[in-house]
């Protein structure tokens, strides 16, 4: 299997799921992560023993999702970076690393001497990563977020998930959600810098908000928001179907599953849909004869499909629409998504052995090399390769003794 970022040292000072999570794909593609926690608190994320009402840690085990998820594969280290012994150790990691992760506000990277211009004077060559709330520069530099704050509520997708009569705002779809997507776009700008250190000699600062992906994930309205001066029109939405088109839309089953319709083309699909159902005579209907006809009745089109669908099962439903052209899905929960037959076919779910030695599964990064899974590795324990990192650098035994009664390191 090819692991395009082996030999690549990544040095992350950070907390959380957003940049974690960036570390995390970047150990998937081949990386040695070294992942410093303060030395007695530890990742905050660690901390989340229940999260939106579920328990976030199997029983009896070390062995949490939200943890191993965004830092499967890493190393783990307590450094007390307040300390100045354990800037010491920081400084020497930073010489041997090619990226620096954070996603520390500014006051406290000044505090703790982990500015750009302090890690640069250390490894001038590092590549330097910020993730934040809202951006490296601007009246909210120094403020914090969360991807439910940032990406969720002031990048659009909030607004536009609601419908416009909605008592509240639909909340995000997951724990997470904007965290892993900021991550993911962290990871294809480490990738993009080091290609181009490779080939220029030139190192970055990169920077990647959680604002500016959910502006990013929300462009195709933002932009139409651009051209017109404002917030574009929302059209009522039917209650089946779409305006113009009855292949496109949402429908209930007879056993209460739904089903997503996205057929485009209403001319090009009709006819196979209605045949397939054993409906062929609502092609002799006068208000679907042509498709400027269809469109023009969509809602009543509409009102008919969902009659048929709500008298089938979903499973009846799926062996019908298996047998059309047509784009369409099921509404999947979690459970669905974790059991999906194309994410299992292609090694998008894949075996990871906890710290018990207990056989889990997480999900993978969306980016395969050579049609292979990437084979993940646990999460650390809190502090755990501490002794054998700092070795590593070349500090004796001895000294680890004098660092660990300064309570410099774990």
């Amino acid at each position: 299997m090819q692991q395009p970022m082996a030999g690549v040292r990544v040095l992350e000072v950070a907390q959380f799921t957003f940049v974690p999570a960036a570390g995390a794909v970047l150990a998937d593609w081949g990386a040695e992560v070294i992942k410093v926690e303060h030395a007695e608190l530890g990742d905050g994320q660690r901390g989340l023993t229940n999260v939106l009402g579920v328990e976030a840690i199997s029983a009896g085990s070390s062995f949490s999702p939200i943890f191993d998820g965004p830092n499967r594969g890493k190393r783990s280290i307590g450094l007390a970076l307040e300390k100045p012994e354990a800037r010491e150790v920081l400084h020497e990691l930073i010489r041997q690393s090619d990226v620096f992760l954070t996603n520390y506000l500014p006051r406290t990277r000044e505090k703790l001497g982990i500015d750009v211009e302090d890690v640069r004077k250390i490894n001038p060559d590092i590549i330097y990563v910020r993730g934040s709330g809202f951006g490296g520069r601007g009246p909210e530099a120094t403020k914090g977020g969360y991807d439910m704050t940032s990406f969720w509520a002031r990048g659009g997708s909030g607004a536009g998930a609601t419908l416009p009569d909605a008592e509240r705002l639909t909340p995000l779809p997951a724990g997470g959600y904007g965290d892993n997507l900021g991550g993911l776009t962290i990871a294809g700008g480490v990738a993009a810098a080091l290609y181009a250190r490779s080939t220029t000699g030139e190192t970055s600062v990169i920077d990647v908000s959680l604002l500016g992906v959910g502006a990013w994930a929300t462009q195709f309205t933002v932009n139409l928001a651009l051209m017109a001066g404002q917030v574009p029109p929302r059209p009522p939405v039917p209650r089946h179907g779409s305006a113009r088109n009855p292949l496109v839309g949402n429908y209930k089953t007879a056993d209460d599953r739904w089903l997503v319709f996205s057929m485009l083309q209403p001319g090009r699909y009709w006819p196979g849909f209605c045949a397939a159902v054993g409906r062929g005579y609502l092609l002799e209907d006068e208000r679907f004869a042509t498709v400027e006809k269809l469109m023009d009745n969509a809602p009543a089109a509409a009102e008919i499909v969902a009659q048929i669908i709500s008298t089938m099962t979903f499973d009846a439903v799926a062996d019908v629409l298996d047998t059309i052209d047509g784009q369409w899905a099921a509404v999947q929960d979690s459970w669905g998504v974790a059991n999906d037959v194309s994410l299992r076919a292609n090694g998008m779910i894949v075996t990871v052995e906890d710290a018990e030695g207990v056989s889990r599964e997480l999900v993978a990064n969306p980016v395969q090399f050579d049609e292979t899974p990437p084979a993940l590795r646990r999460g650390p324990q809190f502090a755990e390769h501490t002794d054998e990192v700092l070795r590593e650098l070349g500090i004796s035994d001895e000294r680890l003794i004098e660092l660990k009664i300064a309570r410099a390191i774990t």
